[in-house]
């Protein structure tokens, strides 16, 4: 192996451990959105909103470098689709991040407006899709960073189940609207919210889809 192949390959494999990484703050981000909607934490919230710059410009940097790799190296077909699909991975984490940036202001709106008598039960139903899209992304990127197509496909069955939920939530939700429309405002962020994690379980599908094609060379709909 030349020095110049050698050095290619290292890069390759600080982009997919940088990937990696933004995974990770991703994660958090998701995981301080839900608990200050959920803990009605105005500090938690205002947290995951400031860490959605790192992320930001973590993914900025990682385009860049894939960028300048695809231009100055010459990267063969296998190559191509680590950098093909690195890009589209972080383009999904970055929308991930965004989504939880929303939830978690729509956290702080929720401070505002929250009433004791709006149901637990749609709390409850937010916190059940949480629980399911946080797996869903750790998930995604355990299929990344292992190169599995299995757990890729798994992403299938898990984004039907957090879209039944989903939806179980949004008619509980109008349902209240109805018979609380005192509650309206309340009620319609945490609508948003339940949104935003479905639009979250769709990007860890996305990822899934990368992941095979990554393994595979061949696109597969998973969503």
């Amino acid at each position: 192996m030349t020095s110049q192949r050698a050095s290619f390959e290292r890069e390759l494999a600080e982009l997919q451990h940088d990937i990696l990484r933004v995974g990770s703050l991703v994660e958090e981000l998701i995981f301080d959105a839900i608990q200050a909607l959920v803990n009605r934490d105005e500090v938690l919230a205002k947290k995951a909103i400031a860490g959605d710059d790192e992320v930001d410009n973590l993914c900025k940097d990682i385009e860049r470098r894939c960028i300048r790799l695809v231009a100055t190296q010459q990267p063969l077909a296998r190559d191509l689709r680590i950098i093909f699909t690195g890009i589209k991975i972080i383009s999904n984490l970055e929308r991930m991040g965004d989504h939880a940036v929303d939830i978690a202001r729509y956290a702080l709106n929720l401070i505002t407006c929250y009433s004791s008598t709006v149901a637990d039960v749609v709390l409850q139903g937010i916190t059940q899709i949480a629980r399911m899209v946080q797996q869903m992304v750790k998930t995604s990127l355990e299929a990344y960073v292992s190169n599995d197509t299995s757990r890729a496909r798994q992403m299938s069955n898990a984004d039907d189940d957090v879209d039944h939920l989903y939806r179980k939530t949004f008619d509980a939700i109008l349902s209240l609207i109805e018979k609380e429309p005192e509650n309206t405002r309340c009620y319609v962020y945490l609508l948003l919210a339940a949104l935003r994690l479905e639009r979250v379980a769709d990007r860890a599908t996305n990822i899934g889809e990368d992941v095979i094609y990554l393994v595979t060379g061949e696109w597969e709909e998973l969503n």
